[in-house]
């Protein structure tokens, strides 16, 4: 069975203390589905017109896990700390 992965990447982030108390949250989520955070930063270089956003990468056992952390009510709870404070977007990919 394939890993499925969150990707996110960040637009915008007005509220900076809004996404530390989510991260710490969201993080909490992420390990008890089982998850690993293999990327989570600003990239050192950008290519491609892209700008240098914030990027995570959170690698979980299968994509059906990764739906289901997105989708509990814990991380539903921690997503909304950001209403306001930041745009992104979020997918969840199957890997190869």
């Amino acid at each position: 069975m394939a890993s499925g992965y969150w990707v996110t990447t960040y637009r915008s982030v007005s509220d900076p203390e809004a996404l530390t108390r989510y991260a710490s949250l969201a993080a909490e989520v992420v390990r008890s589905h089982g998850g690993r955070f293999l990327i989570r930063g600003v990239p050192a270089r950008a290519f491609e017109g892209a700008e240098t956003q914030r990027c995570v990468v959170v690698e979980f056992e299968s994509v059906a896990v990764a739906i289901a952390a997105y989708e509990s009510t814990a991380y539903q709870q921690a997503r909304s700390i950001l209403a306001g404070a930041a745009e992104r977007e979020v997918r969840i990919v199957e890997g190869v």
